[in-house]
């Protein structure tokens, strides 16, 4: 069994910087890819970012310029640095990842999501 387990989030001003953490606990055996998204009230979840086990990255445009996603392969954690906030970013924030790990008996590739840290940003 693999749990997603995100820290980092809470209040913040305006223009102020926030970095979201999640780590991959279980028996891994490989992380593939692991990312972040998004749900504001009354709106889809969305894509903010996401980083393969090759460190090849991509963005959503509304956050392009303004957050850098970044693994510690050591601690299986995924981190998500996000600057120049602003009250559009206020929303839940979830991680993402797509892992083979042992499910006994057999060795299986699963997609998991974080339990979400909410964001708020204060104009």
């Amino acid at each position: 069994q693999v749990q997603l387990v995100e820290s980092g989030g809470g209040l913040v001003q305006a223009g102020g910087s926030l970095r979201l953490s999640c780590a991959a606990i279980g028996s891994i055996v490989s992380i593939n890819a692991m990312g972040w998204y998004r749900q504001a009230p009354g709106k889809q979840r969305e894509l903010l970012a996401a980083i393969t086990s090759g460190g090849s990255t991509n963005y959503a445009d509304s956050v392009k310029g303004r957050c850098t996603i970044s693994t510690d392969n050591t601690k299986n954690t995924v981190y998500l640095q996000m600057n120049s906030l602003n009250a559009e970013d206020t929303a839940v924030y979830y991680c993402n990842a797509e892992i083979t790990a042992v499910v006994v008996p057999i060795i299986r590739t699963d997609n998991y999501w974080g339990q979400g840290t909410q964001v708020t940003v204060s104009s």
